[in-house]
């Protein structure tokens, strides 16, 4: 009897495959072929799962960021079973800093994509974010939780403060990616704002550094 062939499995070891040889050779280097390679299986059937290269890169992509909630759902797991807002900020940000080899995957692939689809007609089409404002919605609700709980800053605007952590985390996460900055220094910088942010008694939650 013929062997069942799981189809969401098989995409799954192509989308690997793409991870890993786009982290070594930069998104835009990686072909079709590169990842039949990658994957030990052959360019058909490549083509036949992901009919184009940006089908493959939204696929891709999109398997990127399940593996990123996967790592915050890690740190959270790690600080115990009521993390608090804070510590779930902190596991938030921290896991989008490129302070290890996934992290340093993921900033640098989903960093990159954002850039090919500006000018890629065919990417830009299908975004990969579901929901480009999930993040900055998520921190913000957090942010807001822990000021109903006296555990912030209440003349705190939560929503400029997402947005600003938000945009630190990136823009540091491509300096230590570019060798500007350390991963310790990263982290310090995003722990003197959630200082500022949370009042002495949130900063009891802080969280573990890079894991």
């Amino acid at each position: 009897m013929p062997k069942r062939v799981d189809h969401e499995e098989r995409r799954a070891q192509i989308a690997e495959a793409l991870i890993q040889v786009a982290g070594r050779q930069g998104l835009h280097a990686v072909g079709m072929r590169d990842v039949a390679a990658e994957a030990g299986v052959s360019l058909r059937l490549v083509q036949y799962y992901f009919e184009t290269k940006e089908k493959l890169l939204f696929y891709g992509l999109r398997h990127l960021t399940d593996r990123f909630t996967a790592r915050v759902d890690a740190r959270l797991a790690a600080a115990g079973p009521d993390p608090g807002p804070r510590a779930t900020v902190e596991a938030l940000l921290l896991a989008s800093l490129p302070t290890d080899e996934e992290g340093r995957t993921f900033h640098l692939l989903y960093s990159s994509y954002a850039i090919l689809s500006v000018t890629d007609e065919a990417l830009a089409a299908q975004p990969f974010i579901d929901n480009p404002d999930a993040a900055e919605n998520a921190l913000t609700g957090l942010l807001e939780q822990a000021q109903g709980a006296g555990l912030a800053d209440p003349d705190a605007d939560a929503r400029t403060e997402a947005i600003s952590l938000l945009a630190m985390a990136a823009t540091m996460g491509t300096g230590i990616l570019v060798g500007q900055r350390s991963p310790e220094s990263a982290i310090a910088v995003l722990h003197h704002h959630l200082d500022r942010i949370f009042t002495t008694a949130g900063t009891s939650e802080r969280g573990a550094g890079p894991s």
